[in-house]
C-alpha cells in the first residue's frame, strides 16, 4: 500500500480499514510502511496494531524509529513490547539508548527480563554473547522423551529456534542435542541420553561476531549454542542474527575501503556534522600524503622543462597504476575475509599477481604505444618512456595492492583500510618516481 493512501486513512480515522490492512500484511511490510510516518501519525498507527504482531513490527523497524517510539509510548506500552521481544533484540535496543531511559524501562519490566537484558549488556560489543538469545529449548540428562516433550510444553517462552533441543547436566554443562524429529519418532519411554547427538561446534561467549559468522558459513548451521568458559550453555545464536552481522561487517568494510570511519547509523539518519567528522580525518590524511607526489614533480621540474610533452602522460600513468593496485587489493581483501588465503600464502599471491601484472602491463603498453605513435604523433623515444613506465607501474601497483592487505591482517589491522584511497596514494608516488627515472635514463636529462 502507498504511504499517502495510508496517511489518508489515518486522517479520516478509518481505523477499521487500517486494521484490515494489518490483518492481511506481513509484519516486515507493515514496519516498512509506517516507519516513514511523522511521529504523531507513527504512534497512532502503531497503537492500532494487534498486540499479537506489535512486537514483531517493532523489531523490524530501523533503530532510530524504535527509539522514537519507545520515547513516545507510555511506560506500560513500552514495557509490554520489551517483555515480548527476544532477549537479543531487546539487548540491541537498550544498547542504543541513553542510560536514563534504560534505567527507566528496566525498572518496569519483570525481574527475569531485567536480569536477562543486564546479562547480555555486560558482554562486549560485537561478541557472541551480545548476539545470543536466551530463549532456547533446554532439556536435562536422564529425562525420558515423554518428560522432555512435557518440559517443552510447560515452558512459556517463545523459542527463537525449534531446530535443536540442547541437553545439559544439572550444572548446565552442554552435553549434546536432540532434534524435534528425534523426540517424535522414538519411543516415549526412551531416555534422551540414548538418542542424544554430539555437539561438534559450540561458540564461546567472547568470540568475535565475524568469526561466528564464518562458522555459520563454513558448516551451514541454522543455529548454534553459546557456552561460557566452563562449557555451560548460556544462549543460542540463530541464522537471522548472522545475516545482520554479515550485512554490518560488509557495510563496515565498504566504508573503510572508501576511507570513511564506519558508522552504526544508516546514511539518511546520520547528521551532516557527524558525517563530516567521519570523513574529514581520512581526507586530511590522504591530502597530506598526496603532497609527496607534488614534491616528486617539483624535484624533476628540469626534466619536465626539457620535455614538456612528458607532463601530458602523468594523469594516465597515475590513474592506471591506481586502478591496477585497487583491482589487486580488492581481490586479496575479499579472499582474506573468506579465509581463502593466509599470511603463509603471501609469496603465492605475489607470484600470481606478478604474472598477471606482466600480462596486463604489456597489453596496456602495446595498445598505448600504437596510440602514441599514430594518434598523438610523439617520437618513438617518448612513446618508449611512457610504455616502459606503464609496464613497471602496473607490476609495482599490483604487488603493493596485493601485499599491503595481507601485511595489515598479520599486524592485526583491518585489511579493508588498505583499500583504494590508501593504495592509490602510494602507487601515485611510485609511478612518478618510475616515470622520471626512466625518462632520465632514456632521454639523458
Amino acid at each position: 500500500m502507498e504511504l499517502d493512501a495510508f496517511k489518508e486513512l489515518l486522517v479520516n480515522k478509518k481505523y477499521s480499514d487500517i486494521k484490515a490492512i494489518y490483518k492481511d500484511t506481513n509484519e516486515y511490510d507493515i514496519a516498512e510502511l509506517i516507519q516513514d510516518l511523522k511521529e504523531e501519525d507513527l504512534i497512532q498507527a502503531f497503537r492500532l496494531l494487534p498486540k499479537s504482531i506489535a512486537t514483531d513490527v517493532f523489531v523490524n523497524m530501523e533503530d532510530e524509529v524504535q527509539k522514537k517510539l519507545i520515547n513516545a509510548l507510555t511506560n506500560k506500552e513500552a514495557t509490554s513490547i520489551i517483555e515480548e521481544m527476544y532477549s537479543d533484540d531487546a539487548a540491541d535496543l537498550f544498547d542504543e539508548m541513553p542510560a536514563i531511559m534504560i534505567s527507566k524501562l528496566l525498572s518496569n519490566v519483570s525481574k527475569e527480563t531485567r536480569q536477562t537484558i543486564n546479562r547480555l549488556l555486560r558482554y562486549p560489543d560485537n561478541s557472541a554473547g551480545s548476539l545470543m538469545a536466551m530463549e532456547y529449548i533446554h532439556l536435562k540428562k536422564g529425562q525420558t522423551i515423554k518428560q522432555s516433550i512435557e518440559r517443552i510444553r510447560s515452558q512459556k517462552d517463545d523459542f527463537v529456534t525449534y531446530d535443536n533441543c540442547y541437553v545439559t547436566d544439572n550444572e548446565r554443562h552442554l552435553l549434546g542435542y536432540v532434534t524435534i524429529k528425534d523426540l517424535l519418532i522414538n519411543d516415549p519411554d526412551i531416555l534422551i541420553d540414548n538418542i542424544m547427538q554430539e555437539i561438534k561446534h559450540m561458540i564461546p561467549t567472547l568470540m568475535d561476531q565475524e568469526q561466528v559468522a564464518e562458522m555459520f558459513q563454513d558448516y551451514d548451521y541454522s543455529s548454534m549454542p553459546v557456552v561460557d568458559m566452563e562449557d555451560r550453555l548460556v544462549g543460542v545464536i540463530t541464522i537471522d542474527d548472522i545475516i545482520d552481522v554479515i550485512e554490518e561487517e560488509t557495510t563496515e568494510d565498504i566504508e573503510k575501503m572508501a576511507a570513511i570511519t564506519p558508522s552504526d547509523k544508516s546514511y539518511i539518519n546520520t547528521g551532516v556534522f557527524e558525517t563530516f567528522f567521519k570523513r574529514i580525518p581520512w581526507l586530511l590524511l590522504l591530502m597530506i600524503s598526496a603532497t609527496f607526489t607534488g614534491g616528486i614533480i617539483t624535484h624533476f621540474e628540469n626534466a619536465l622543462a626539457s620535455y614538456v610533452v612528458l607532463t601530458a602522460f602523468i594523469p594516465m600513468l597515475m590513474d592506471t597504476g591506481g586502478n591496477a593496485g585497487s583491482q589487486a587489493s580488492v581481490s586479496v581483501i575479499r579472499s582474506l575475509s573468506l579465509n581463502e588465503i593466509e599470511y603463509k600464502d603471501t609469496f603465492k599471491v605475489l607470484w600470481k599477481e606478478l604474472r598477471v601484472s606482466l600480462l596486463c602491463g604489456t597489453s596496456l603498453a602495446l595498445a598505448n604505444f600504437l596510440k602514441l605513435i599514430f594518434l598523438d604523433n610523439v617520437s618513438i623515444l617518448i612513446a618508449s618512456v611512457v610504455c616502459i613506465t606503464l609496464v613497471i607501474t602496473v607490476c609495482v601497483a599490483k604487488l603493493i595492492g596485493s601485499s599491503l592487505p595481507i601485511i595489515a591482517k598479520k599486524l592485526k589491522f583491518d585489511p579493508a583500510v588498505m583499500a583504494s584511497p590508501f593504495i592509490t596514494t602510494i602507487v601515485d608516488a611510485c609511478s612518478l618516481l618510475i616515470y622520471f627515472k626512466i625518462a632520465t635514463i632514456l632521454l639523458g636529462i
